[in-house]
Parts: structure tokens; sequence; C-alpha cells
């Protein structure tokens, strides 16, 4: 088993092909990032673990500082006869499983033993201190930034308020501890303050662009839910730039995650037809996915769902299906079927003329819940007339794909229904005939 030896006073710098450096030439040299200095014991107060466990950005980390093994910064770092160092808890994992190799060059070891490396210690803790002290000092500065907007926010109306919301928007966005500031300070209720019935719109989007990114609680949400506000969002839904309508999808989508949400905040014709223009809006086709996520947790409240036929929804999303892509394409057809379980939804299924062509088309073609989806939504459309929707169905393929759900490997559940569908579609014709329709055709490409 490798025993620990005498300290060494050089840096073997595993990227630097076997070059033995000190201490002052690898600080001189500029190997570590450049100018970095040494401050004697300063490195040695801050505990090295902590530091590399805070520091969100680790990217730039020196090669020299990573272990070969875990490809992880080293806080015990050991080096072997071939000039190999490694994180010690790693190297000598490896020996005990048997390995007497070193890990890189896969040398076998003429010597065993494993050597601390101060040098390199000292050079990982005072790299990491230095980062770690400017990590520090941005956050109080970020910090010191938030503070200052939120106390302008509260004197400063029109556009210096609007300049204002931008500034603390653009921090928001790009510092993790701001948002917490924002949360801790009291910057929650300061801006929940600017929302009301006589809000303008340019206050508004940018009050609901930060509100989205900081971690609201009950309260917040609960606020957020007084009908004035919620009318200033759908409002902001309608109006609003496609940056804008996303955040309000999303705030919204923060407040149905609340216990004690209302449904009937979202019972709306104006917002379910906000999202539905979202939706079909093929010049910001950004908007497409946000709006269809925020109908889907819509209609998963049943007493929604008649509203969302009513509006039109249904042939739109039918229309619109052989367009999207995979994740929007199984959010309409959960939407569809989610409807699918109304009087009022399966008439509007039937009344449009491709519900049935479009939604065979993506039989088998996505994935095993897309199938599943629209497999639900064609059994209830044939359901209702059997004799005319079954032959409109075989007809447009759906018997060869039933057949290949059948002989899939998909879930028994999946296969059963096919099989009751398929089975529905042959009442209408003859053996001889059906078999024929089930033949593998133009129809399933």
């Amino acid at each position: 088993m490798p025993v620990c030896m005498s300290t060494r006073s050089e840096v073997v710098n595993n990227g630097f092909k076997g070059q033995v450096l000190d201490l002052e030439t690898a600080v001189k040299d500029g190997y570590l990032g450049g100018g970095i200095g040494f401050g004697g014991g300063f490195a040695e107060k801050m505990d090295l673990n902590k530091m590399i466990q805070e520091l969100v950005d680790l990217q730039d980390v020196p090669s020299v500082f990573i272990c070969p093994i875990s490809l992880e910064p080293m806080q015990d770092p050991v080096t072997l006869c071939t000039g190999q160092t490694y994180e010690r808890c790693n190297i000598l994992k490896w020996f005990s499983l048997g390995h007497f190799t070193c890990p890189t060059t896969m040398q076998e070891l003429w010597d065993d033993s494993v050597t601390p490396n101060k040098t390199l210690s000292q050079l990982c803790h005072t790299w990491f201190s230095q980062k770690y002290v400017q990590m520090k000092k941005r956050s109080e500065d970020v910090q010191g930034s938030v503070l200052e907007v939120l106390d302008g926010l509260k004197k400063v109306k029109g556009q210096a308020r609007v300049k204002s919301l931008k500034e603390l928007r653009r921090i928001v966005a790009n510092h993790v501890s701001a948002r917490k500031t924002v949360v801790d300070k009291g910057g929650v209720s300061v801006l929940l303050g600017l929302l009301g019935p006589y809000t303008s719109h340019a206050i508004g989007s940018e009050v609901v662009s930060i509100l989205v990114n900081l971690s609201l609680d009950s309260c917040s949400r609960l606020n957020l839910m007084q009908p004035a506000k919620v009318s200033l969002v759908v409002d902001m839904l309608n109006e609003g730039s496609i940056e804008t309508k996303i955040n309000c999808t999303k705030l919204i989508q923060m407040l149905m995650e609340e216990d004690d949400f209302q449904v009937e905040i979202v019972c709306s014709h104006s917002l379910l037809v906000a999202l539905m223009r979202m939706v079909r809006d093929k010049r910001h086709p950004s908007g497409n996915l946000p709006g269809l996520m925020l109908l889907k947790s819509i209609c998963s409240h049943t007493q929604t769902r008649s509203l969302i036929v009513s509006i039109g929804a249904v042939g739109q999303l039918v229309e619109l299906l052989p367009g999207f892509n995979p994740e929007c394409l199984e959010l309409a057809l959960f939407i569809l079927e989610a409807v699918s379980s109304l009087k009022e939804g399966k008439l509007a299924l039937s009344n449009c003329s491709n519900t049935i062509p479009n939604t065979v088309k993506v039989l088998m073609k996505v994935s095993e819940s897309c199938t599943q989806l629209a497999l639900s939504i064609l059994w209830s459309i044939c359901k209702l007339s059997p004799e005319e929707y079954s032959s409109v169905a075989v007809d447009v393929g759906l018997a060869a794909k039933l057949l290949l759900v059948i002989q899939s490997g998909c879930d028994p559940l999946l296969k059963q229904r096919s099989a009751e569908l398929l089975k529905l579609c042959s009442l209408n014709y003859t053996d001889s005939i059906f078999i024929s329709k089930c033949k593998l055709t133009r129809t399933i490409r």
C-alpha cells in the first residue's frame, strides 16, 4: 500500500509535459492565469472545499489544479514517482482496486509511495482564494446596486421608473446573488406595489420580467392573484411584445403552482384567446411552446375545458398539428385529448375535417405518449359514429398504423386500445376488403 513520503518543494505540472515549476516561476510566467500574487498565509485561512463549492464558474480553473482521475479541483494533491499529480483519495482508491500503474501514463510504478505536493496545494489555495474574494466583492457590489435601485424605485416615477426597472431586470438576469437580495431585502413587495389597475404596460412588463426570475413565496403569489393584477397581466398577454407575453405565461404558471390557486383566474376568455394567438403566431415561434404549456396546465382543470372549446381552440390546434415540433405536438395532443372527454369537445373534433387525417399521421411518428394521446382522440371520434368516422380513418391509413402499434414493443394497454379500435374499424368491411385496407401502402408514409 502506498505511503506518504517527505514534502517536495517543486510543482509537477501534469499539463506542462513534465516540466518542474517552482512557485516563483509558476506565478511570474503566468501559468496560473496571470498576475496571481502569493499572499503568504492568506490562502490557508480560507477553507478550500468551501471556496470550490461556492464558486459558480469553474471553467477557467488551470489544468494543473485538476485531478486527471476525477477531473475536479484537487484539495490534497500528491505526486507519484512518474511526476504525475493526483488528488490523494482518488489515487489511493486506484491503488486499492489493485492497480499499481500511473493512471495518466499507464507506466508501472517502480516506487509506490505518494508525496504531498505542498507547493501545488498552496498555489491552489491562493488561486481559489483570489477568485473567491473577487466573487464576494462582485456579490457585494451587486447587492449594493440592487438596494440602490430598490430605494430609487420608491422615489422616481414615469420614464425614470422604467429606466430603474430595466436596470434591475438586467442585474437580476445576470446575477443569482441579485435575485436573493431582491427577495431578502423586501424587493418583492416593492415590485408588487407597482402593479395595479393604472399601471402602464411599460412598467408592468418590466416588473413581470423581474418577478419570473425570483423565488416567490406563497404570500407574494396570493398578492399577484388580486383581480387588478391578474387583469393587467392578461392585458399584457394580449398586447405586449413576444418577450412580455412569454414572461406573462411564466408568471401565470407560477401562480398555478400555488396550493390556494383559484381556477377562476384562468377561466378568462381574453386569456385563452391570447394564448391561442401565441400558439398560432408564425412570426414569433418562440411563443408557441410557452403558450401550449400554459394551455395544458389550464385544461388540467376540468371546469376550463368547455371554455377552451368555445373559443375555437380545437379546430385551430388540429390544423397546426402537422407543423408542430415533437414537444409542441405532445402538448397539443394532450389538450385535444383532454377536451375530447366533453360532449362539445367530441363534436368540435368531429366537425373538423382534418382531425382524423392529421391525428393518424402522428401515430408511431414521435413518441409512445403521443401515440397514446392520438389513439384516445381517434377512439372518442370513431365511437360517435362508427360507420361514418371509422371508414374515413381506414381510408387515410389508420388500420395499417394500428397493426404497426400492435406489432411494436409498446405498452400492452396501448396495444389493447389499438386492437379495440381496429375491431371497431373492421365492422364496415368484409374480411377480404378490410385485409386489403391493412396493407402497408402509401397511406402510412
